[in-house]
């Protein structure tokens, strides 16, 4: 990376994250705000890049220092992306960003910097590869869960990004379950389960979730409450997961008997919520079916480190080599 502080931006369906990072991946100052505003009377590309341009900023302010002092910016995007030029092909979860967007010139134009753009799960998993649970290693491949599933694939040190810039969409490679076909998100997110488990709550397979949600007050389904049911015991709720981690678990091995990665960094909400508990089994499971079964367990599978910071660390690391 530079020697000179650089800039990181996570651009996600709700919030923009924007942070200061020096070459050794400290954050020095960090800026966040919704990506939409609730009351906003418009929405899409042009509102989201201005206040991209104003989280970056008050990052500034926060950092103490002066925006000439900045080398560059890296900033993500949810879709995918022609980094050669910083267009982005649509961004579907946010809303009124259907189109092609220059989103690259288009932030260089307001911060008189030069702006580079990535894949927000490509840059997640450059973050990992690079400050967190998979440093230093060449060849890595991150799996983040969450209301759906995203992935990065590092080969030699390098993101593999495609012919058409649409590599690493794990959660869209396709699956037989149950003699339907459907992509992995639609069998093993986060947002799968959710599904899966409201049906339940609904048919009244699942009283104690049903239970828990009645006391919360609040009848989303989310990680936290996913947990909260597998730690009082709700059967349902473990069967779902269970099918889930299975099918995730299956999916890994494909791509490890396609890729041979040394490293697959599993990350998202899911997966932070529930640590361990979760990554276990979908390990075993992924083990259990490497083709090449020699020296199989020197395959790292691990939970990621970096948390909300994953992208912000990747994004930085994308603009300090420019």
């Amino acid at each position: 990376m530079k020697t000179n502080p650089v800039i990181g931006i996570d651009v996600g369906g709700t919030k923009i994250l924007a942070a200061v990072v020096d070459e050794h991946g400290r954050i020095l100052g960090r800026s966040k705000r919704k990506t939409i505003p609730r009351k906003a009377r418009e929405s899409g590309p042009d509102l989201v890049v201005e206040r991209m341009a104003k989280t970056v900023q008050e990052a500034i302010q926060k950092a103490n220092i002066s925006p000439s002092e900045i080398a560059a910016v890296g900033a993500s995007a949810p879709g995918p992306v022609d980094i050669t030029i910083g267009r982005v092909f649509g961004a579907v979860n946010i809303p009124g960003w259907g189109r092609a967007y220059d989103l690259g010139p288009a932030l260089s134009r307001l911060l008189d910097m030069p702006v580079v753009v990535d894949n927000d799960v490509n840059l997640g998993t450059l973050g990992e590869a690079t400050f967190g649970a998979a440093r230093g290693i060449d060849d890595v491949l991150g799996v983040f869960v969450g209301t759906g599933i995203g992935g990065g694939v590092i080969l030699d040190g390098k993101v593999r990004r495609g012919f058409r810039w649409g590599a690493g969409e794990i959660g869209h490679m396709l699956m037989s379950c149950e003699g339907k076909h459907a992509d992995v998100e639609a069998l093993a997110s986060r947002g799968a389960i959710s599904r899966r488990l409201r049906q339940a709550v609904e048919a009244g397979e699942s009283p104690l979730l049903a239970d828990i949600l009645r006391r919360r007050g609040d009848d989303r389904i989310t990680s936290g409450v996913i947990r909260q049911a597998l730690e009082a015991g709700d059967l349902t709720t473990r069967q779902i997961v269970a099918s889930a981690q299975d099918v995730l678990g299956l999916h890994i091995a494909s791509m490890v008997n396609l890729l041979d990665p040394q490293c697959i960094v599993l990350g998202g909400g899911l997966v932070e919520s529930l640590g361990e508990a979760f990554i276990g089994p979908v390990r075993e499971t992924a083990y259990a079916n490497f083709f090449l079964q020699q020296d199989a367990h020197q395959v790292q599978i691990v939970q990621a480190a970096l948390g909300d910071d994953a992208v912000v660390l990747g994004a930085a690391v994308l603009a300090g080599g420019q």
